[in-house]
């Protein structure tokens, strides 16, 4: 997979845009449903990833692209997941993220704006 532009609201991987939050999953990309998590909005002034999200957690690694300027927030409930799945959670900027896309065994969830 190759990210050929990373902007704010804006993602092409393999030629293809996404505008909105996007799960990657063995390769497969599909929209990031965020509404669960709204409801934790409140605590942290933006819908952080939380456990109640479709995260795909199938792998050894996931790599989590927290935006442009990595202002999404992570709650511990999703390290604590990590860790008892003995998966290895990597979270940075969105930039620095797309970098692991080839990385093998590892999956995604990318926040594309803020």
């Amino acid at each position: 997979m190759e990210a050929d532009k990373v902007s704010f609201g804006e993602i092409v991987i393999d030629g293809r845009l996404w505008t909105d939050d996007i799960i990657i999953d063995k390769g497969k990309i599909t929209p990031r449903n965020k509404s669960v998590s709204r409801m934790s909005k409140g605590n942290y002034g933006h819908t952080p990833l939380t456990v109640h999200e479709n995260i795909p957690w199938d792998c050894s690694t996931l790599v989590v692209g927290t935006g442009i300027y990595g202002s999404l927030p992570v709650t511990d409930e999703v390290f604590k997941m990590a860790e008892e799945l003995n998966v290895t959670l990597v979270v940075k900027k969105l930039k620095d993220a797309v970098k692991h896309l080839n990385d093998s065994d590892t999956n995604f969830v990318f926040h594309l704006t803020c």
